[in-house]
């Protein structure tokens, strides 16, 4: 039996890695993003088993007409990942732009929302009724990293979605969790292996792990049945410095 995936941010990094992932073990995939390009590129690399559809998630209109687009391809919806996000320069905290606090939280925050809504409109008319929702964390949603207010505030807020999520899906049969990744070897973890500024002041050079291993806990997550959940999962580099970090 197919199952039935949207990945957002499926265009690199872990997004891209999660797509192929599912594609080669059984999933339908709709890649969501920006750029509908790069997209296309990965449509390509997986192949019939992906559907490219590009989608701004901070856009509420856009996010409706994605999964508009997707309600006509796909029977069903079984798994959405909140995955699309973005990181700033880090900033000293009185000097953050107001424009820059509000991208972040546009994309980072308001676009899970407004997923997660629309995959709720379609998981609890489905039938059999119900889906899963895994939500893209970070160690900042525990511990933040030196002038990082915007992205640390933006996955505190993660968390809290994810448990509302979590608690408001159960009367549709809608699972949520969430995962927290430490970096990850992306490009958004570039600073992270060039020396990553630490609480006491020096820069140090971090660890990092390939993203096939995320890409295999999301499909994990994804694999239980919906009587079983992950609530909450650390993935990270073992020796990066986050316990202990401050």
């Amino acid at each position: 039996m197919n199952k039935y995936a949207i990945v957002t941010g499926a265009n690199k990094g872990i997004g891209r890695a999660t797509s192929i992932t599912l594609a080669k073990n059984g999933w339908q995939v709709a890649l969501l993003g920006r750029n509908l390009t790069a997209l296309k590129s990965v449509e390509n690399e997986i192949g019939s088993a992906a559907l490219a559809v590009e989608c701004e998630v901070s856009d509420r209109a856009s996010v409706a007409n994605a999964f508009a687009i997707i309600k006509e391809k796909f029977p069903r919806l079984d798994l959405l990942f909140n995955n699309a996000g973005v990181v700033i320069p880090g900033s000293l905290l009185e000097d953050v732009d107001a424009a820059d606090w509000k991208r972040v939280f546009d994309i980072n925050v308001s676009g899970v929302f407004f997923c997660t809504q629309e995959a709720f409109l379609l998981m609890r008319q489905q039938q059999p009724q119900g889906g899963r929702i895994i939500n893209n964390g970070s160690l900042s949603a525990h511990s933040p990293r030196p002038n990082s207010a915007p992205y640390t505030s933006s996955k505190h807020a993660i968390t809290g979605l994810t448990r509302s999520t979590s608690l408001d899906g159960r009367k549709y049969n809608i699972a949520c969790g969430q995962i927290d990744i430490g970096n990850a070897d992306t490009a958004m973890a570039s600073m992270q292996r060039a020396g990553a500024p630490q609480a006491n002041g020096d820069v140090l050079a971090e660890p990092v792990i390939d993203a096939q291993i995320v890409a295999d806990s999301v499909l994990h997550m994804a694999s239980l049945p919906l009587n079983a959940n992950v609530q909450f999962i650390t993935v990270m580099a073992t020796k990066m410095p986050y316990i202990g970090r401050g």
